[in-house]
């Protein structure tokens, strides 16, 4: 799944193919709106993302596509919060200005706020456990794709999941999710 170091292809390597990286624009942008949390930042990570695995030909291992690109997504976020850290806080010029609700904003009808709450919380899940939430419930990868794509056993990610779940339910305020008992016989 990873490019070869020395940009020369391994034995096994394939060349990833630019004319198919727009087929996965719309999960990576899935992915980075969950890791994000509002939709300029999660644009500009994914532009990001593709202008970095543009820059120079990389040779995949695998045939994940997919797979490799919510890699680097996901190492670029890192890498902005790093940044980021080491930056001073912007500071909000007009206040007033930007709390005034405007006609025909996208983000005021209830079903936009009640996603972009979601998405909020994601933000504030464990490393773990929002990459898996956001590799499972968001960008839609199955259980063995996640556990590629993040290099974790299924069973991991099916943990990191469970628990990642719990705590969005606990920060939205909803009941927690029950646990399941190991012993699934029932009794009358």
């Amino acid at each position: 799944m990873a490019a070869t170091v020395s940009g020369m292809p391994e034995r096994n390597a394939r060349p990833l193919d630019p004319q198919r990286l727009g087929d996965h624009v719309d999960r990576l942008y899935r992915a980075a709106l969950a890791l994000c949390g509002n939709r300029h930042d999660a644009e500009d990570l994914v532009q990001e993302t593709y202008a970095r695995v543009l820059a120079r030909p990389r040779f995949l291992r695998h045939d994940d596509d997919l797979g490799y690109l919510l890699r680097v997504l996901r190492n670029t976020f890192l890498n902005r919060l790093r940044t980021q850290k080491r930056k001073p806080a912007p500071l909000e010029l007009d206040d007033e200005r930007d709390s005034l609700s405007r006609a025909g904003d996208p983000r005021h009808p209830e079903a936009a706020l009640e996603v972009s709450e979601l998405l909020a919380a994601i933000t504030h899940l464990p490393d773990d456990q929002r990459d898996a939430v956001v590799a499972i419930d968001i960008v839609g990868l199955s259980y063995r794709e996640a556990g590629r794509a993040l290099g974790a056993k299924e069973a991991t990610i099916t943990t990191r999941l469970h628990r990642g779940r719990s705590r969005l339910a606990k920060l939205l305020g909803a009941a927690p999710l029950p646990d399941v008992p190991s012993d699934t016989t029932t009794t009358p």
